[in-house]
């Protein structure tokens, strides 16, 4: 660990092991290189310990014995590292961060943070107000994805009883948004909407009417309220991330979510997911990432040296064989997504998807995915081993050719009126940048998208690589995110192209 500030007591010594790989995951988001995250996140490090001490010490000044209300410990270093982003870019050192945070800290959403106090996102005037117990379990637990058990150990709290706090610490949260919302200074087209909007959010089972529908299509803080007032329908944790953090906030919480399903400590833990800490079962010994990953290396450099051995036999049947090991290879570790190769990442270390921490130490390396290296489909391809096709002198029909690229569209949560998705997309060919497009058959539009930007028109949508991830090695991975919004229906996209070549959808 770089040189932070020294633990003044056992209490500080805690939070700076529980806080720096967070902040460290962040501050990899924020910049251009391994080197420049690091020292973002030392100094924003240093900058958050700083308040926190300067608060504690205000605090027992006033005798009162009560804290004044703020972020918890994470989301407040995590805010500091947003200010010492933009430190940087006022100082000179703007070179040194991502291009399109730049942009961002120029403009009017970057402003909402240090604006006036009720014109500030909402998800993060509510989560300031709590109490910090209740805040800290609420965004451990969320937004960190720590799954329950691992929440109660850090926190105290019963195991058993700590999914039904949550729950009520969601509708504690809730309250305080609804109490914030219509303390904001709005106009009165959207006041006339506040209480609609209250009820609508409540039960998981009422319409959102179409006039309303429409409003929070155009309305960003009216459709920000409705994200932090509907507990149900899995969208408070990017309520959350992308209210209080800002910039980046969206590809933070897909990291932490990543963190899960590879399996590491600290992921959240949905039920497909065995981590080994799932309440109520025995903890089971299960394999390493880093085996997995050791595996699959093994796997693939056996069914490359087996495809290219000179055999006396028939060629192709050599390929078939090596592709068949290949495959076995690939289901080792997971029968689902495949495993990571070496595609060229941000910062040299980890996920150049936004899905993994891009430096040492962050929570979620080696986030992508990726077919294991060697696979022989191509070399496959090149002859037939038929013998009618030598011996017969008529020409055999030759195998269709295999697609150059897969592509995995997956919604990842669904609202009435939006969702996210991840999009998966793996290339046989090695590029040196990438444009995938789609078309939406029910007319969906992408309003945020990370790890890419975006243009959309009409049903047609065209995602481009950003500058840390437009490299892509021969059976490579990357991946992007996106929040988008729809009415009617959500069907999954369709006419995927990548670089204007035709890509095959997967399940």
């Amino acid at each position: 660990m770089p040189d932070l500030p020294t633990p003044q007591n056992a209490a500080e010594a805690a939070l700076l092991s529980e806080c720096w790989d967070a902040v460290l995951s962040y501050a990899d988001l924020c910049t251009s290189g391994s080197a420049s995250a690091t020292q973002l996140a030392t100094e924003a490090f240093t900058h958050g310990i700083d308040e926190l001490r300067a608060a504690t010490a205000a605090s027992k000044s006033t005798g009162t014995g009560r804290r004044a209300l703020r972020l918890p410990r994470i989301p407040l270093l995590l805010a500091s590292v947003r200010t010492v982003a933009a430190a940087w870019e006022t100082n000179g050192l703007g070179h040194r961060l991502d291009p399109e945070l730049r942009l961002w800290l120029h403009s009017d959403k970057a402003a909402r943070y240090v604006g006036p106090p009720l014109h500030r996102p909402l998800a993060l005037r509510g989560l300031r107000d709590m109490q910090e117990p209740d805040a800290v379990l609420l965004w451990l637990a969320e937004v960190e994805s720590l799954p329950m058990s691992a929440v109660a150990r850090r926190l105290g709290l019963d195991p058993a009883a700590a999914a039904t706090e949550l729950a009520q610490v969601r509708v504690l949260f809730r309250d305080r948004c609804h109490r914030n919302h219509l303390d904001t200074p709005m106009d009165a087209y959207c006041r006339s909407y506040a209480r609609l909007l209250d009820a609508v959010t409540r039960s998981a089972s009422a319409e959102t009417p179409e006039d309303l529908s429409r409003h929070l299509a155009r309305c960003v803080e009216c459709a920000e309220a409705a994200a932090c007032l509907r507990l149900h329908g899995g969208g408070l944790p990017a309520a959350l991330s992308s209210g209080v953090i800002g910039w980046g906030g969206l590809a933070y919480l897909e990291r932490r979510r990543r963190a899960a399903e590879a399996g590491m400590i600290g992921g959240r833990t949905d039920a497909a997911v065995d981590t080994g800490l799932n309440e109520g079962k025995p903890v089971r010994p299960r394999i390493g990432r880093t085996g997995i990953l050791v595996t699959a290396v093994l796997v693939s450099a056996l069914a490359l040296t087996v495809s290219l051995m000179p055999f006396g036999g028939s060629k192709g049947g050599d390929a078939n064989a090596a592709q068949g090991e290949a495959t076995d290879g690939q289901s080792v570790a997971d029968p689902g997504p495949s495993l990571p190769s070496g595609s060229k990442t941000k910062s040299g270390s980890g996920s150049g998807s936004g899905s993994g921490s891009g430096t040492a130490g962050s929570p979620a390396v080696a986030d992508s995915t990726s077919r294991p290296a060697g696979n022989s489909d191509q070399e496959a391809q090149g002859e037939s081993s038929s013998p009618a096709g030598k011996q017969g002198g008529a020409t055999s029909s030759p195998k269709s050719a295999a697609p150059d690229c897969r592509v995995k569209y997956e919604i990842v949560s669904e609202w009435p009126d939006g969702f996210q998705a991840t999009v998966t997309v793996t290339s046989t060919k090695a590029l040196a940048t990438w444009s995938l497009g789609w078309t939406f058959k029910d007319g969906q539009h992408v309003g945020q998208m990370w790890d890419a930007t975006f243009t959309q028109e009409d049903s047609r949508v065209t995602a481009t690589a950003a500058d840390y991830n437009k490299t892509v090695a021969a059976n490579g991975t990357f991946t992007f995110g996106l929040l988008g919004s729809w009415t009617g229906a959500n069907s999954a996209a369709r006419d995927f192209t990548l670089n204007t070549a035709s890509c095959q959808a997967v399940g």
